[in-house]
């Protein structure tokens, strides 16, 4: 036997879960599905640009030596390796597309996690044997099979019927701060920025160049994602974050939010094969 064919049958044995996007949520719920035993392929969309990139597999489509809680993701140009990749069991970041990988067989679980949160919602259903919608603009059996609400508060419900709770636009609290630890682009550009997350900054320290425009830190604190550089981005995205809680920061590892969420995707696994009965005070919520 070849070993392309021997690729082939490992590959086929091994369930096949592609996630759309490469965001610290995405990151998170791969590696969960990849210590359960699946193939995983995180689909790189460059709308909205990744921040967290250290609570992320994102960087490894350029390459870097990327490990999240102590899992390590290659990047995937074709799908010739893709199915070589799963073969080896790796954690698999690419830019191809869902079109792409659908043509190399059927999908057991696909996971729409990049969290375009104003964006239209595609239809996820019968593109793979189950299909799971996390955030705002799903909707449990209307356009997958099943939603997760991400919104702050409510993190991790599975709703099997009905939408998830709409953008509110409400950051969540970091220490005593909230939206306001972000900046946005305001207009459209490629931005530029030579500070490293985890680095240390100052109210108005220089972070980076959108366009030709200067973007600075709006307070003290520690930069805990900054889109990389070189990244042609739209208007309104976000630019930074910064994490006022000094040595309680945090930006590597395991973001706690994520981890509910993905610990939620497992958690809809078992329940979308054993259909237990509801009894909670809100029937189309699993907690």
């Amino acid at each position: 036997m070849s070993d392309l064919e021997q690729q082939g049958r490992s590959y086929a044995r091994r369930p096949f879960a592609t996630i759309l996007g490469t965001n610290e949520i995405a990151s998170a719920v791969a590696v969960g599905l990849h210590r359960g035993g699946y193939g995983v392929v995180l689909s790189h969309d460059p709308i909205p640009p990744v921040i967290r990139r250290k609570m992320a597999f994102h960087d490894a489509l350029f390459e870097d030596d990327v490990q999240v809680d102590g899992v390590r993701a290659e990047r995937a140009d074709t799908g010739v390796a893709v199915r070589a990749g799963l073969a080896n069991g790796s954690v698999l970041v690419t830019s191809l597309g869902l079109l792409d990988l659908i043509v190399l067989g059927s999908i057991d679980l696909l996971v729409d996690a990049r969290m375009n949160k104003y964006q239209v919602t595609p239809d996820l259903r019968r593109l793979a044997r189950l299909t799971i919608g996390l955030g705002p603009g799903f909707s449990g059996g209307t356009n997958c099979d099943l939603a997760i609400e991400t919104r702050p508060g409510k993190e991790g419900r599975i709703i099997q019927a009905g939408p998830t709770d709409p953008a509110d636009g409400v950051a969540r609290p970091l220490g005593d701060v909230a939206a306001e630890r972000f900046v946005h682009s305001a207009v459209a550009g490629r931005w530029h920025t030579a500070i490293e997350i985890g680095t240390r900054v100052y109210k108005d320290f220089h972070i980076g160049f959108l366009g030709n425009d200067p973007i600075r830190a709006p307070f003290d604190g520690i930069v805990r994602g900054v889109v990389r550089d070189g990244t042609e981005v739209p208007a309104g995205v976000k630019l930074l974050e910064i994490d006022p809680r000094g040595r309680g920061a945090d930006w590597t590892g395991l973001d706690a939010r994520a981890l509910v969420i993905a610990k939620a995707v497992s958690r809809a696994l078992t329940f979308r094969s054993a259909r237990p009965a509801d009894t909670s005070p809100h029937p189309h919520l699993v907690k």
